[in-house]
Parts: C-alpha cells; structure tokens; sequence
C-alpha cells in the first residue's frame, strides 16, 4: 500500500536529464538519518521539499530506499534549506555565501520576494543589476519547469517529457497544453494520442472536439503505418478506425471537418488514386512526400547519362570471372551486365538462384572497369555476409550514411556520398524513408543495384519498396528462375520454392543427418513447444552435432502464446542454460552468463546494431551489468541499456530477416493465424542454411500458404514511377 512522505531534498545523487530518473538523499520528519528516494522526480534542487508518493523498498546493495510513484513540489521549510536551494545548481549567479546573505535579509520570505519584488534583492551586498537579471530569468524557468512537472503529473502525463515540452514551448507550456494538449501528440516523439487524449479529456474537452478528432485521425494513419507498413488508408476504412477507437457516435461530418482541417494545416494529403479505384487516399503529409521524391529521385538518377558500354563489361568479364574463379552463365552474364550498364537495376530471384554469385560478379566488374564501389545492407549481420560473399567490406547503410545523434544523416542532400556505385543487398529489407536517405545521399553520376528477394517479409518499417521497383517497370531487372544443379539437391531449397508457389512442401526422403527438412505434425501447442525443446536441445545435437547454443535458431511468428518467443525463450534457457551462478532480472528477463542475447536496436557507439546476436560473457548483479559478446567484438552494457536487449533462444520471424543460421526451428501453429502468410513461411524456411525443422498443424500451414493479401500494404509509389518515367515529371 503506497505511503506518503514529506522530504527535505540535501542531494541529488544521480539525475538522467532524458527521462526524469533521479536518486536523491535527504531528511524526513519521521525516519532516523538520511533517507534516499529513487525514481521519476523531474529536476529536483537541493533544498527543495518534496511531498511523495510510493512504497519503501529493499535493494539487494544499496539498503532500504522510498520508491516514487508520484509527487509534489514544496518549499523549504527551514532556512538552512532556503540556502541548500538557492546555491543549488537551479539558482544561476547565486553561490553558498550569497544565498547566506540573502537568507540574513530576508529569512523565509526570500522566495516570495523573487517572486513579487525581486528587485529587493538589490539591498543585498553583492547583488548588482546585471546579477539580478541572471537569478530573475534563471529562477523563473526553474519555477515554470516545476509548474510544469506538477501540471504533467496532476494530469497522469510522465514527468520524462517536461524537459523536451519546456525547449518546445518555454514558458508558455502550461497554457499550450491547456489550449490544445493533442499537440504533444504531434509534436513530442514518444507521447501517444492516448496520453494526449487522457490529458485533455480530464481538462474538460468534448467527446468530439475538432482537435481530438484531428489527433484521432493522425493517430489512425500512424497506427496503420507501424502495424501494417501502409503509406495511405482509404478515407472511409480511416474513418471507421477512428470511429471505433473513439467509441462511436461521431457524425461523418465531422470527420470530414477534421480532416479537412489537417489537410489545411498540411498534416495530412488526401488525393484521389484512380489506378486502384479509390476516390480518396488519406496520406501523412510526409509520407505522401516520400513517395513523390523517391520516384523523382530514381528519374533524376535514370536520366543522367553516365556511360559504361556493354563492350566495356564484355571485355571485364573473362578477367573477373578468373579472379574469382567462377564461370557465369547466360542467364547470370545478362544480370551482369544489366547491373553494370544501366543507372540502377536489381536482382531479385528466390535461393539457390545465383543471386550471390551475380553479386559478386558485379561488385568485382564494375572494380575492374575502375568505379570506386560500395556495398550495404540493412542489418550487420547481413553486412557481414555480403562481405563474406563478394570478399568486400560491407557495412549498413545507416553507417555507409553515418547516422547522427538527431536523427538525421551525414550523407544526404547536401553531402553526397563519394562513389560511382552502390550495392544493396537484402532490398526487401528497406522501408520507404531509409530508400529515400540512399536516394539523396546518392550523386546523380552513380549507379545503383538492388539485390534482394521480393518474395520474402516486406520491411518492418512502412513502404514496399522493393516490390513497388518491380512490378513499376521503370527501373530495370533481373528475375532470376532458375535453380542450380547443386541448390536442387537440397529440400529446403525446393520446399522454399514450393511455398512460394503456395503448396505444401514435401518430406526429404533421406535419413538424418543427410535429410535437410523436416516436418513434424502436431496439433497440440503444448505438445509442440515439447517436441521443440527436445529437437533443438537434444535430436539435433545428437544427429547433427551442431551447438543447439550457437547453431540452432528457433523462429516463430509470434510474442506470445505457448510457442512464442517469451514462453520459447523461458523454457529453452531454463534447459540450455540453467541458473548455476548469479542472474540479472530485468521485469520477465532473467540474464546469465552464457545466454544467447538479440540487439534490438541500432547502436552506433557500441558498433552493434538491431539483429545482432550475441552470448552474455559476464554479469556484474550487484550495478545490473553485463559484457556481451558478438563474434569477436565485447560490448559493455549498464544497467540502464539493458533495454537493449532480448534474450535470443526464439527469436521472431521479422527479426531474422538479413540472417541465417545453420539450423532453424520454426513452430507453425493456429494459435499464430493472424500473422501466418506465405511470404512469412517462406521468410522463415530461407533463414536455414543446413537443417530445418518445422513443427505444427498442417491446417494452420494452409492457412499460412493461402494468406497472400493479409500483408499487402497500400502503397502507390509503382504507378508514380510509371508516371513520372513516361512524362518526366508527376502530376
């Protein structure tokens, strides 16, 4: 049951300026000593008092500690704390003996006065004009950040965002947020309509207030966004979203008012699309610009003629191919030189197709014709096998355009990359807005070539770019069908296939370990996630040999349910890696030395990026540290990054895009019919290099093989491409 407590703050121990997070010592009335508060307490000063809520709680090094759950701004009651205050940090100009002299003067009042009359603070010695002038201006944004953290935290809003609010709108924040709370909404990365709409329903705005249903709507489109990767949602489906998100009973007319109202402020684009027979596409208005630019850019690209002949590429050829020992087929020398003479091209074929072959091939041909190339992926696991593959280095493409703390890229409009040809695998991989960096980070003399799968998972992030590319017609391309001799032997490949084709892959007729594919029927989820631990923790060791640690990969489609990856990674760390030292507890996780760990996130101070996999190689349980390796390269984490990362054993099918492991798991069950699709399956079987074993219904299967338009996202950039492509410009 949470208590309250009234605290004189002495010191502030630890303060995260980007969060709130703070660990502060000081006294309180009815504990013995020092007492130490920890948790979200905005900017407190020594000095300050503070009424808080929360709960005492014991930490394992650090003893006994009060825990906020919220709080209250006080003043010091006592002058010593007066002074503690004023030579704070918070006070500019004011310094220990200052804040003595004042306190002399004028005792507990001296607040009120530099509220009411600051300038009777002139009666005190060392105090000039220009001084005063600091402490006015110093102490009135330390009040109105206050006022703002105690207006945040009566409304439910965390504290966390006070600091970005108060840069955004300085003094005026309280009264913006009271005008119109939705815009942190648009304006605040991180606070969602819900909190917005908590907010501004508690300060009395009406059910269907024209902001809210603005906000409502922006909200629904960025749902959609994030949750299906589509660019634009009809108008009437948005308006049936944004009616059940808000309860019902709003009248069509004020949608429309609303949305009329975004387009004015230039929030939104709504256009007709009449090659896909919709009257009205709702666009967010920089998603609508990002399709029109990259279909600019790619004309801009084709259309500036930088020569390379095919006599050119055919007098390479012979030389390359000995290099790299290797002799191209027909079908492979006309990807060539389709890569090499056109401005940009891409390869996209399903595995076993000679995509990687033709890749290097390029890459070293357009070496031998003297352009300087680079090559990129999306992920670094990926980077590291394109570098692999072609014997080049390789490097994501957020490093290739050196990604900045805001944000933003290096390389970009303004500071054009330096080269005559870049190389991208794992296109399938890129969403609309990192395409488009590439694009403007591109000089028009360059050359580009996609590699990639169009069959496999589109990007996580909004856009269908590589699919959109092809079935355009505008940029040239290499479908690549043809499986090779030696690929032919191997069943995963041929079931890929055979999924692509939408039918159920066939048994290998071989034994273990010769036999690369396996399907185990099970209707049961339960039963299945048994048959899975046993598979991945004992039959494949035993028939294979391989490290079920480091070689083994379970993908599943899913978080949650019996065979997702929480309930997956739980049991096969429990029996993989048992606890027999110390552990680190982080909400549901639990770390050890030995895990096998994912990045979720890029990090580009620490050279690992999201995707990468790792094994824990030392925990420190008393700061919540830990090392984690990955191949070769240590990287430290505190106890504060440990966000960072998930535990490895199951990972999703999404995020094993880019990556492949000798051995892959996957559960396929009808608990997980809301994301079984095709390109899903498929995503998931082509991650596996040696062995697969898939395991489940076959009912749920079907599903998965027949699921083709689940997951097509609404996109328009193919018919912008064809429009600007035959007039030069879009209309």
């Amino acid at each position: 049951m949470s208590v309250s407590i009234t605290v004189e703050i002495h010191s502030v121990v630890f303060a995260n300026a980007e969060n709130g997070y703070t660990v502060a010592r000081g006294r309180c009335k009815d504990e013995p000593g020092i007492v130490t508060v920890v948790g979200c307490l905005g900017q407190p000063s020594p000095g300050e008092t503070l009424v808080l809520t929360g709960d005492w709680k014991f930490h394992p090094r650090f003893g006994r500690q009060f825990e906020v759950a919220s709080f209250e701004q006080g003043r010091p009651a006592t002058e010593n704390g007066v002074i503690r205050f004023l030579a704070s940090s918070a006070i500019k100009n004011v310094g220990p003996k200052l804040a003595e002299r004042m306190v002399a003067r004028f005792g507990l009042e001296v607040l009120d006065i530099l509220d009411a009359d600051p300038d009777r603070l002139l009666e005190v010695k060392g105090i000039s004009k220009k001084k005063l002038v600091g402490i006015v201006e110093s102490w009135g944004r330390q009040r109105e950040i206050k006022n703002l953290i105690v207006f945040l935290h009566s409304h439910e809003v965390p504290p966390t965002f006070a600091p970005r609010i108060f840069q955004l709108w300085g003094a005026q924040s309280v009264d913006k947020l009271k005008e119109n709370p939705y815009e942190l909404a648009y304006e605040i990365r991180g606070v969602g309509f819900r909190t917005a709409d908590n907010m501004a329903l508690k300060l009395g705005f009406a059910p269907d207030a024209p902001a809210r249903l603005e906000a409502a709507v922006v909200y629904a489109l960025f749902s959609q966004s994030e949750r299906a990767g589509h660019l634009f949602y009809p108008k009437d489906k948005l308006f049936e979203e944004v009616s059940r998100m808000l309860g019902g009973g709003l009248a069509p007319e004020a949608l429309d008012d609303a949305l009329a109202a975004l387009e004015d402020k230039k929030r939104v684009r709504v256009e007709p699309l009449p090659e896909l027979e919709l009257d009205a596409a709702v666009y967010l208005q920089h998603f609508w610009k990002w399709e029109r630019e990259t279909a600019q850019r790619l004309f801009g690209l084709a259309a500036h003629p930088t020569p390379v002949s095919r006599s050119k590429v055919e007098k390479a050829l012979p030389q390359v191919e000995r290099e790299v020992g290797m002799e191209l087929t027909a079908e492979q020398r006309e990807a060539v030189f389709g890569a090499c003479v056109n401005k940009s091209f891409i390869i996209t074929g399903g595995p076993g197709t000679g995509k990687t072959t033709i890749t290097r091939a390029v890459v070293w041909t357009l070496r031998e014709l003297g352009l300087k190339v680079k090559l990129a992926a999306p992920t670094g696991r990926a980077a590291k096998r394109m570098t692999e593959a072609t014997g080049v280095p390789a490097q994501t493409v957020h490093r290739l355009l050196q990604y900045q703390p805001d944000g933003s890229f290096h390389y970009c409009e303004d500071q054009k990359l330096k080269t005559d040809a870049l190389v991208l695998d794992e296109a399938s991989m890129l969403d609309a807005q990192l395409f488009l960096s590439v694009l403007r980070a591109l000089p028009l003399t360059s050359r580009l070539v996609l590699v990639g799968d169009v069959n496999q998972l589109p990007s996580v992030g909004p856009g269908n770019v590589l699919a959109d590319l092809l079935e355009s017609g505008a940029v040239p391309s290499a479908v690549l069908t043809h499986i090779f001799r030696q690929a032919r032997e191997s069943s995963i490949i041929l079931n890929a296939h055979r999924i692509n084709a939408g039918q159920f892959p066939n048994l290998d007729p071989r034994p273990a370990p010769e036999a690369d594919f396996f399907w185990v029927s099970q209707e049961d989820p339960a039963r299945v996630q048994g048959i899975i631990v046993e598979t991945v923790c004992q039959r494949i060791p035993e028939r294979y040999g391989l490290d079920p640690l480091r070689e083994v990969q379970v993908l599943t489609p899913m978080h949650k349910g019996e065979v997702g990856t929480q309930a997956l990674n739980e049991v096969l760390q429990d029996r993989l890696n048992p606890r027999i030292g110390p552990e680190i507890k982080r909400g549901n996780l639990r770390f050890r030395v030995g895990d096998r760990v994912l990045q979720l996130r890029n990090n580009y101070d620490k050279d690992v990026f999201n995707g990468d996999l790792g094994w824990i190689l030392d925990l420190d349980p008393e700061e919540g540290g830990l090392v984690v390796d990955f191949e070769g390269n240590p990287v430290a984490y505190e106890a504060s990054e440990l966000d960072d990362l998930a535990l490895a054993y199951a990972v999703s099918v999404h995020k094993s895009q880019g990556s492949e492991y000798p051995a892959v798991v996957l559960p396929v069950v009808t608990q997980h019919y809301m994301l079984l699709q095709r390109n899903l399956l498929y995503t998931a079987l082509t991650r596996a290099r040696r062995l697969a074993v898939l395991v489940g219904s076959e009912r749920a299967f079907h599903i998965g093989l027949n699921n083709t338009t689940a997951g097509r996202r609404m996109t328009y950039l193919r018919h912008r491409l064809r429009d600007v492509f035959a007039h030069g410009l879009l209309s």
